[in-house]
């Protein structure tokens, strides 16, 4: 009888080792300044203090679904839909018995939306509507009138309604289904009017301007750039915020000054942060980011293991029964070992260049990055997702 021959190869500790060593007595090298890297206007800096958005919900029936909404019975149907339906017929003078009620047309849904707070009564919200129960898909739904309120006042500041756009592609035949994109989540633009504003005053006398990602050089250069239109006006209370003097000769106070503000260009300062996901293998750096003199030595070592099915016979003529075992065989094997020295203040540029030319996948790249930061020579923070 043929044996089968059954193989596999299993890589252990791929990157073993990755070995970073710094180069004794080179840590003292001469520090770079890092280099404002663009501009940037100041309406996209900062964010008025008191002048918050906010964050609407409400709870809505989508109807018009071929047969993909919410189940009504059975152990993971959602009742609170057919609850909800029978009250939405109650409110048309309709009474309805729940119990009787059981149609796949109509699913729950949560409806959230982001109210401007300089939004004023009649403009339009977008909303976003997503699935609550186990409806298959939105596609082809529209959202009834739903109220949009405030959670932690319940009152209504909108009201949505319009169809639905999923951006997705369902399709079913013969049991089998295929799904592009997300079908229980879907957007309705400018399906929501404002039914009450927030009614933001500006403070005539002092504007509070918060830094929307606090830096005292960033905070610094923005009241340097404030003062230049109007001298003496601005002043960076710390990394966060911008205190600016409203001046009492201009007309229209608070909005005009920031009608005149929002245009300014500043020179800003990026932060020295190198980002990284392990999960999908994606490296982002700033171009800050500097490395001391260090040696990159990467290897791997290769593990083979193999099993091979043979069936044993008895004698001829003897006692004994077939029977099947296996013999295995394994072996390593150490691949070269390859290294790159990068040169003191290295930058990103110069380090991508370094590790291509070993030909390292993004995920090696990765823990390298990692051991070049344990070992203090990365200058910048490392930031995993």
């Amino acid at each position: 009888m043929p044996s089968f021959r059954l193989s596999h190869t299993v890589r252990a500790a791929h990157w073993l080792p990755v070995c970073v060593l710094l180069m004794a007595g080179l840590l003292l090298a001469e520090p770079v300044l890092a280099q404002a890297d663009g501009e940037a206007r100041l309406k996209d800096l900062v964010n008025i203090d008191g002048a918050a958005p906010m964050q609407l919900t409400g709870y809505g029936l989508v109807v018009g679904l071929d047969r993909s909404g919410d189940r009504a019975r059975g152990s993971r149907g959602a009742p609170y839909t057919v609850q909800g339906i029978a009250n939405m017929l109650r409110r048309f003078g309709i009474t309805v018995d729940p119990d009787l009620l059981s149609s796949r047309n109509v699913a729950a849904v949560m409806v959230t939306a982001m109210l401007d707070p300089f939004g004023g009564t009649g403009g339009a919200l977008d909303v976003t509507v997503s699935s609550m129960g186990d409806a298959q898909s939105l596609n082809g739904g529209v959202l009834l009138q739903t109220p949009l309120l405030n959670p932690m006042t319940q009152q209504v500041y909108a009201m949505a309604q319009g169809p639905i756009s999923t951006g997705a592609i369902l399709a079913e035949a013969g049991g089998a289904s295929a799904r592009s994109g997300q079908t229980n989540t879907g957007r309705v633009p400018g399906g929501a009017l404002i039914t009450q504003s927030l009614d933001t005053q500006l403070n005539d006398a002092t504007l509070a301007l918060n830094m929307r990602r606090p830096d005292f050089t960033n905070a610094r250069r923005v009241a340097d750039a404030i003062n230049e239109v109007y001298p003496g006006s601005a002043r960076a209370a710390h990394a966060g915020r911008i205190d600016v003097e409203v001046p009492g000769d201009v007309e229209g106070g608070p909005a005009e000054v920031m009608a005149e503000l929002e245009a300014l260009a500043v020179t800003i300062d990026t932060p020295a942060r190198l980002v990284v996901n392990e999960r999908t293998g994606t490296i982002v750096a700033g171009g800050n980011i500097r490395i001391n003199e260090v040696m990159v030595t990467y290897g791997s070592i290769v593990v083979t293991t193999r099993e091979d099915p043979v069936i044993v016979q008895p004698n001829p003529f003897g006692e004994g029964e077939t029977a099947e075992a296996t013999v295995g065989e394994a072996g390593f094997e150490e691949e070269r070992t390859q290294s790159v020295v990068l040169d003191p203040n290295t930058n990103v540029n110069e380090l991508a260049a370094a590790l291509n030319e070993l030909g390292l996948t993004a995920r090696d790249i990765i823990a390298i990055f990692q051991a070049i930061d344990r070992a203090g020579a990365l200058q910048g923070t490392l930031e995993i997702l």
